[in-house]
């Protein structure tokens, strides 16, 4: 999306900032979330297989890392959003969702990225985003509707 910039470190210096000039009060970062335009052309594989929001989150809570280990006082992290929902002035056309929702049917379909924040909770970052999708692919069947 042009009008929201990617830039990890940002998070690391704006955290690092408020420390300081705060005094390390406690903080929340209650929205970070990878956007994407939907596409008449994707397949229901392309909206499910969302590795670019994936690759976002590793890098922005890896940057937010390396800011919990200089002192900041960081007690959550808010994934923007749960569902791709109606942005105000997009309407439905981006998605942020770490679930699908069929706008037909309102059935909710979790993408790639619901599992990898599930291994990265648990404490299994490690897993190879490669890996997840072939996971993912023999736990869902992907029928692309085109």
């Amino acid at each position: 999306m042009p009008r929201f910039f990617v830039v990890p470190n940002g998070v690391e210096k704006i955290v690092d900032h408020i420390k300081i000039r705060y005094h390390n009060m406690p903080m929340y970062i209650t929205e970070n979330g990878y956007s994407s335009l939907l596409n008449p052309n994707m397949t229901m594989h392309d909206l499910l297989h969302d590795f670019k929001r994936i690759e976002y989150h590793k890098a922005y809570l890896t940057a937010l890392r390396r800011a919990i280990r200089k002192g900041a006082d960081v007690r959550g992290y808010m994934v923007w959003s749960l569902f791709d929902n109606f942005e105000w002035s997009s309407g439905y056309d981006i998605t942020f969702g770490l679930y699908y929702v069929d706008r037909q049917t309102l059935e909710r379909i979790p993408k790639l990225s619901v599992q990898w924040f599930s291994s990265f909770l648990n404490n299994d970052s490690d897993t190879n985003i490669e890996d997840l999708g072939k996971q993912y692919r023999s736990k869902y069947v992907i029928i692309d509707v085109v």
